[in-house]
């Protein structure tokens, strides 16, 4: 996918000095290893068809998390319509006397039609250990509701919130990191979408059982969790 192949072409150059210039994102590294850091990236946009035409969005949120393996808060959104590629040539468009106003009509058609905000995934990082709580969310909604969320190693589950911004207090679990580093709590504000906000406990790298039967089995669950196909899951939420 190209997000890796970005990711595979923003390299150090072997033995040269650069410079931060480029965002807090891209951080440097020993000569030859990836500039893109996960933990400071805090938005996934996925364009083209299978994501912008999935049948349900809980499934393009899947496909996001699963294939770029986010970290830490990032949020997730999807090119509604695939016209990502062409909201960019009409933004620059060099014409003098018209440039700024496709400039500012592309912005505008990609904030209010283009993106469709699926939500958050949380995802904190470090050594996983089996059964152990890996994140603890504190979180207040914009109704004054207060609603607590205990993360466990290995496991994976959303909660139904629309796109608003909640007020969140992260702590991680012994030895993780949720994005201000090893065992950091975090108080920040975080944000829901037409799937909501989802948790994911499964590790960094995400490890798939090479056995036929625990690996259905997680494949299965990991579907239900995020309610990706209710006709399957007779107790899921549409």
């Amino acid at each position: 996918m190209s997000f890796i192949q970005h990711k595979s072409f923003a390299v150090n150059l072997k033995g040269v000095q650069k410079e931060r210039t480029i965002s807090d994102a891209f951080e440097q590294s020993e000569s030859g290893e990836s500039l893109v850091d996960m933990m400071d990236l805090d938005l996934l946009v996925g364009s083209g068809g299978v994501l912008s035409h999935a049948p349900r969005r809980e499934q393009s949120a899947r496909m996001l998390i699963d294939s770029f393996l986010p970290e830490g808060i990032t949020q997730l959104a999807v090119d509604s319509i695939f016209m990502m590629p062409q909201l960019g040539v009409m933004a620059n468009i060099q014409k003098e006397e018209i440039a700024e106003d496709a400039r500012m009509a592309a912005i505008e058609v990609f904030e209010k039609d283009c993106l469709i905000r699926l939500g958050s995934c949380l995802a904190p990082v470090g050594q996983y250990k089996v059964g152990a709580t890996v994140l603890i969310t504190e979180l207040t909604l914009s109704n004054g509701e207060t609603q607590t969320h205990v993360l466990k190693s290995g496991d994976i589950f959303r909660i139904k919130i629309p796109y608003e911004p909640v007020k969140a207090k992260l702590t991680p679990g012994k030895g993780m990191n949720i994005g201000a580093g090893k065992n950091e709590v975090i108080v920040t504000t975080i944000y829901g979408g037409v799937v909501g906000i989802i948790f994911d406990g499964r590790g960094r790298p995400l490890e798939i059982s090479s056995d036929p039967k625990t690996r259905i089995s997680n494949l299965t669950n990991w579907s239900k969790a995020v309610n990706e196909y209710p006709n399957l899951n007779p107790n899921s939420e549409s």
